[in-house]
């Protein structure tokens, strides 16, 4: 039946926070009205699992300030579906840690953005670097498998070696890492945001990080909007092990996830603005009759047909790889442009127009409305690679940035085919 066509779901159980991140794309803080009740979360975890979800992620805002968060975990756990949870980290004690151990919460990724000062200043708490530390080791303790998750922006960017070998150290097995994107909070943060040239520097540095992650035992995973056909497609999709079919491969809104907002909001995927992307909720429809019937949650069903490629538009309607990559992240491009369908974070991208003398920017032109998962609108600009960088950019980001510990100086820079 059509809509067993997902497996995994992410699932804010709540907006509530005790960090203020100036890069949060929900603008979390404080817990959105009329979120789900006990009784009608435990009728979603029901539903769920009769659609043929797999996995479940609590998110928040913070998912343990939820009161019933841990009845909520029991209930994915004992039907059937994996339970992980996703956490700033900062308030999570030994005894915290060991009640989630009992609740059936299998995996934790643990979001770390930068070293301490900027770690800090990003989530908008002093101590809350220390804390997220101290939380991995009371998982450690408890037996909890953990990883960590991490936003590359122009103020974590140059600390990315560093933020490795921390996590690493505190005993990580997975790093999850992503692109900072203008949603939300970080829609009026734009400074901090990458310029699209600059995924020439940010790559060979990833790539570098990720082959000694992959031998020293942490699985780095590529959030959606990394990478796309460049030089080291196959090294980061293949999680250090390249294949035939180690690619970007579409956006799977819809396909195989599911995001749910803490108030029954149903999308395709969490990331997505809700506006825009969110398909019923689960207090006027069936989990069901969402997934099957609603076209918010079908756009990616054309993907490998004349369909798929209609919403693509600018240079990605003309890539060469359209077919395939549908224009990457979904929520990416909305972001931007407020509507999908022309990604400017594409690594392949940022290398034709090199090879072509230019470069792209993007500049702020609609602010955010101040919504939960809102965006506004950028301008695309196309110039000589050699125009005079913004004289007002004081973050501005170039591989001279990048911090490289002495351990780096055995690790060479690596150098990959074209995936294709």
């Amino acid at each position: 039946m059509t809509y067993r066509r997902t497996s995994y779901a992410v699932w804010e159980i709540t907006l509530k926070c005790n960090l203020a991140c100036s890069h949060c794309g929900s603008r979390a803080g404080n817990a959105r009205t009329k979120e789900l009740s006990t009784e009608e979360a435990l009728d979603l975890v029901k539903q769920m699992a009769e659609v043929g979800i797999k996995e479940v992620t609590l998110i928040g805002g913070e998912a343990f300030l939820r009161p019933d968060w841990l009845e909520i975990a029991k209930a994915i756990d004992r039907a059937g579906m994996r339970c992980g949870m996703t956490t700033g980290g900062y308030g999570i004690s030994l005894e915290t840690a060991r009640k989630m151990k009992e609740a059936g919460i299998r995996t934790v990724s643990v979001s770390i953005d930068g070293l301490e000062e900027t770690h800090d200043r990003l989530r908008g708490r002093k101590g809350s670097w220390k804390y997220a530390f101290k939380t991995m080791s009371h998982l450690r303790e408890a037996g909890i498998a953990f990883g960590c998750n991490t936003q590359i922006n122009r103020l974590s960017a140059p600390e990315f070696p560093s933020i490795y070998e921390h996590i690493r150290d505190a005993g990580a097995v997975a790093w999850q890492i992503q692109l900072t994107v203008p949603m939300g909070n970080a829609a009026d943060n734009a400074d901090i945001l990458l310029q699209p040239y600059e995924l020439l520097d940010i790559y060979p540095m990833i790539a570098r990080v990720a082959r000694r992650a992959y031998r020293e035992g942490v699985q780095v995973q590529p959030g959606n909007n990394i990478g796309y056909y460049g030089p080291y497609e196959r090294l980061l999709r293949g999680r250090g092990k390249e294949h035939e079919w180690a690619f970007w491969q579409g956006c799977a809104a819809g396909l195989s996830t599911l995001g749910i907002e803490a108030d029954g909001a149903i999308k395709g995927c969490p990331s997505l603005p809700t506006t825009a992307y969110t398909g019923g909720n689960i207090r006027d429809r069936s989990l069901q009759d969402i997934i099957e019937n609603t076209e918010e949650l079908r756009l990616n069903l054309g993907a490998g047909t004349p369909e798929g490629t209609k919403h693509l538009w600018g240079f990605c309607k003309t890539c060469e790889f359209a077919e395939l990559c549908r224009g990457g992240c979904s929520w990416t491009a909305h972001v931007f442009f407020d509507r999908r369908g022309n990604n400017p974070y594409c690594h392949h991208r940022a290398i034709v127009h090199a090879e072509q003398g230019l470069r792209e920017r993007v500049i702020p032109k609609v602010k955010a409305t101040g919504l939960p998962f809102d965006n506004g609108e950028f301008e695309l600009i196309v110039e000589p690679i050699d125009a005079p960088k913004p004289e007002n950019e004081p973050l501005q980001f170039s591989s001279d940035r990048i911090f490289w510990s002495e351990s780096w100086e055995q690790e060479p820079e690596v150098t990959y085919s074209l995936a294709g």
